[in-house]
């Protein structure tokens, strides 16, 4: 049943990209670009399952791998993965995303291997050494290229995609998000399942063939390591179909380069150093509050989509099972409708503005975390479904920051590295989370909502500081192409801008 839902999903999102035209693209160039952001999305849900498949691992091990063990793996991993921009994104601004993503897949798949065969070696006590050293220094290593990912996929949208289409492409980054929390969550619980070594599941006909396959049937101790194995296996696969399907822009598929009027419009023959593009980007406020606010994303993402599992299996209550057993699922559906919502609304409602969308999710997340906190263990039900929507507002937030702001703001010859480091700042604020709630949760659960409570005040507060803002380059098309009144700008700044028709593109888009 869920797989018909995430493949009803799926076909929606592709009807909303084909029925999104606003530039008048030729249908050529809007399936080439499909044929292009594609297998680079499926490639990015299946690295999401090779990273949050440690959290169904953590379940699946129990008390062989406590909270506490838990959060300082998982932190260590995220804060590689916060620093590890600093040297991924400029690589990616100078190599393409292409080169990102595969170098990403493959690295992500040795890594999982290498959690794989450490899993074994522990269930079977020939681990050599400490289970918490072993996995914090290999998810560190997964998580290093796990971080070529989202820069990767963000620099060639960056070069395929115009500012008025970026909304609907960061609702499209949000939905591969979420295919891959359903991979990770649901898929890997199905292999939980399939490869213990006696299950009372009843198992659909995939995992019947895999435990066929992989189980022996005298088998005395639960195959959980596959649950790495498989992962890397499906990262090779899409790697490799990247490598034949995946230009790094238009002009490489055929077409005409087109400028799509974001902050590097008017410097297309210009190249950065990496020092000049880490200055460009550290000296720019706007990005840094972004990257900001992405930092309580982080925060507040993870602090449910990671803990909210943990607690329910651990706070077992009647009502909160439906939630529990399709965990992945419910995550799935929610993130792309918070995708969406966000680039709906940014595109459709904000002239592509991506500030006010931010801070009216994080104003309804503000609402759903003190709804929580106050019937954490009174109402289990509707503990459910504020989880479920804080996930939706949070994702939405995410993909639309992440996934288009720095875009954006950061220009697509700095592309990646600017959504590299904001994407950095939203993993340091997991890497703070999975160590504080780690530790909290083992002392009282009660205080785990109240914790993200003033992360999404800040959140809301810096979200309204660049509530006008847009690229000079965007303004100019809206005045002079698409003849908008922007009403957010003053008189002076609206007759300016009329004037410098020198930033209208030299080239119209194909």
């Amino acid at each position: 049943m869920g797989l018909l839902i995430v493949s009803l999903a799926l076909s929606f999102v592709i009807w909303i990209y084909f029925n999104n035209n606003p530039l008048k693209h030729t249908r050529w160039f809007m399936w080439r670009r499909f044929f292009n952001w594609f297998p680079l999305g499926m490639t990015y849900a299946f690295l999401y399952m090779g990273r949050y498949n440690l959290a169904v691992s953590k379940n699946a091990l129990g008390t062989l791998m406590s909270k506490e063990d838990f959060g300082i793996i998982f932190a260590a991993g995220t804060t590689t993965y916060a620093l590890s921009f600093l040297v991924n994104g400029p690589f990616v601004d100078k190599n393409g995303g292409k080169k990102g993503i595969i170098i990403g897949a493959l690295g992500s798949a040795l890594a999982n291997i290498l959690m794989g065969v450490a899993t074994y070696l522990f269930l079977h006590d020939q681990l050599p050494i400490n289970l918490v050293l072993t996995f914090s220094l290999l998810y560190s290593l997964n998580m290093y290229f796990q971080s070529y990912g989202a820069v990767s996929i963000i620099k060639v949208k960056s070069y395929w995609f115009h500012v008025r289409e970026r909304g609907t492409f960061g609702a499209i980054f949000g939905t591969l998000i979420s295919f891959g929390v359903y991979f990770a969550f649901d898929w890997g619980q199905a292999i939980i399942e399939a490869t213990k070594a006696t299950t009372t599941a009843v198992l659909g006909p995939t995992q019947i063939l895999l435990r066929s396959l992989l189980v022996p049937a005298d088998a005395t101790m639960d195959a959980t390591w596959l649950v790495f194995f498989i992962p890397a296996v499906l990262m090779v696969i899409w790697a490799i179909i990247d490598k034949f399907a995946l230009k790094d822009s238009p002009d490489q598929a055929g077409f005409d380069e087109f400028d799509p009027h974001d902050a590097s419009s008017g410097e297309v023959e210009r190249s950065y150093t990496t020092l000049e593009m880490l200055k460009k980007i550290f000296s720019n406020r706007l990005l840094i509050t972004i990257a900001l606010v992405e930092f309580t994303s982080g925060v507040i993402r993870n602090g449910i989509l990671q803990w909210y599992l943990v607690f329910g299996k651990e706070m077992k209550q009647p009502g909160s099972a439906f939630f529990i057993d399709n965990w992945g699922l419910l995550l799935c559906v929610s993130g792309i409708v918070g995708g969406f919502l966000a680039g709906t609304i940014s595109d459709s409602l904000f002239h592509s503005r991506r500030g006010p969308p931010a801070a009216i999710l994080n104003a309804v997340m503000l609402v759903l975390l003190i709804i929580m906190s106050v019937f954490l263990f009174k109402s289990p039900t509707l503990i459910g479904f504020t989880v479920v929507l804080i996930s939706t507002a949070v994702i939405g937030v995410h993909s639309l920051l992440s996934g288009t702001a720095s875009a954006d703001f950061g220009g697509r010859k700095a592309t990646a590295t600017a959504s590299g480091i904001i994407d950095g700042f939203v993993y340091l604020g997991s890497g703070v989370q999975s160590l504080a709630i780690g530790y909290i949760s083992g002392w009282n659960w009660q205080f785990w909502p109240v914790f993200l409570i003033p992360f999404t005040v800040m959140g809301l507060v810096l979200s309204v500081r660049f509530w006008k803002n847009l690229p000079e380059a965007t303004k100019s098309y809206l005045i002079n192409v698409e003849k908008r009144n922007l009403s957010f700008l003053t008189e002076a700044e609206t007759v300016t801008i009329t004037e410098k028709k020198t930033l209208v593109i030299s080239r119209e888009p194909v």
